[in-house]
């Protein structure tokens, strides 16, 4: 294998994870022999906060534009819950396999009527960081906007959302720890020496068939059964409980500028395409507003890839009548080591995005206008 190793990296391959060397080797092919990181090791200790004096803790003094542990971000949770009672509650839906609770926060203003609700997942894959970022982004904007915007106070009187910053509790916790671009769960198994589940292939839809791999050392295993991971059955579970209020399903990804929805796991055409496309369309055009990044969106099957297992298929067929995964910055570039620089605009558009997604659960579908918006905007 001739690479041109001229990476001006300052460490050596060898000294890496595998899982990091392969991340490498497979980027300098797809890029003619270049690396574009030119420092690897040094921008992932810059997003790590090694050697920094940083403060993170504190609500007030909280970072929105740096990468966070998972302790600080539990820490934020809590401190959240404390200071905002009248429009937060944090609950813990479960354990890890590593015996970490499974916090989540519920946003919204407490009434006794009935609310639609939208739930919302970050880090399910432990090395794409920017996702607990934005679900720790849309926490903060959704609070310090509702006394001034009028539409975040629109949807947090009359939607509850559900927010979930950090899916892969242990995982994420080696990635910070460990291995910069760890994927799966931490489960073991019994047969062999590799680690973990893909959380995004263990949901009992078509599970483990094409897009999914059987073998545990693969980064899409699927598990040796659906649910088999204590995450995926929790939040599983939370759903199927709350199923009836649940009507828009997010889960947040990175990378590659999409927006999708179902079907993954095969080529087909759901029955409220209409809806859900018009849903769709409004939300890239939303998103471009803000920094004219522009975003592919449709079929997961057909814009991205066959997959089975997928928590956003579970979630349309179980009733969920709005499933949505972002695929997040960038395409390529910096990958699963996006710059903290880049967090407040891809979270300020991504805002954007959700929270047009979350206002077309207050009104009825309708598709009529949607050719006229497709001809207006045919970059999209």
């Amino acid at each position: 294998l001739s690479l041109s190793l001229s990476l001006s990296l300052s460490l050596s391959l060898s000294l890496l994870p595998l899982t990091v060397q392969i991340y490498i080797i497979l980027y300098c092919l797809g890029r003619g022999g270049w690396v574009f990181i030119s420092n690897l090791q040094k921008e992932i200790e810059k997003q790590t906060g090694y050697g920094s004096s940083r403060k993170r803790r504190s609500e007030s003094q909280y970072d929105y534009e740096v990468y966070h542990s998972l302790e600080e971000i539990q820490s934020w949770m809590f401190e959240i819950n404390r200071t905002h009672p009248h429009l937060v509650d944090m609950f813990s839906i479960g354990r890890s396999y590593e015996g970490r609770p499974l916090y989540v926060l519920q946003l919204g203003k407490r009434t006794r009527s009935y609310k639609k609700a939208v739930w919302i997942d970050c880090g399910v894959h432990a090395r794409e960081w920017i996702g607990p970022a934005f679900c720790q982004w849309f926490v903060k904007e959704a609070l310090h906007s509702y006394q001034y915007d009028s539409v975040m106070r629109r949807l947090m009187n009359q939607l509850n959302f559900y927010i979930m910053p950090v899916f892969n509790v242990d995982g994420y916790i080696f990635s910070w720890t460990t291995d910069r671009f760890w994927r799966k769960t931490r489960s073991k198994n019994r047969k062999y020496h590799c680690r973990g589940v893909d959380a995004n292939r263990n949901w009992k839809v078509k599970w483990c068939e094409e897009g999914a791999s059987s073998h545990p050392c693969d980064d899409t295993y699927c598990g040796p059964f659906p649910e088999s991971e204590p995450e995926v059955k929790a939040v599983a579970k939370f759903l199927r409980k709350h199923k009836k209020r649940v009507k828009a399903y997010v889960s947040i990804h990175a990378y590659a500028q999409m927006l999708l929805y179902p079907y993954s796991y095969k080529y087909a055409t759901i029955p409220n395409f209409n809806c859900v496309e018009s849903a769709a369309h409004n939300a890239v055009t939303a998103l471009y507003s803000a920094y004219g990044v522009r975003y592919r969106y449709g079929p997961a099957s057909t814009t991205l890839y066959v997959s089975s297992g997928s928590s956003m298929d579970w979630a349309y067929r179980n009733g969920i009548p709005y499933a949505f995964a972002f695929e997040l910055r960038d395409t390529g570039y910096f990958g699963f080591l996006l710059p903290e620089a880049l967090i407040n605009p891809t979270c300020t558009e991504t805002m954007r995005a959700v929270k047009t997604i979350s206002s077309g659960l207050l009104k009825k579908c309708e598709t009529g206008t949607y050719q006229l918006d497709r001809e207006r905007y045919p970059y999209l």
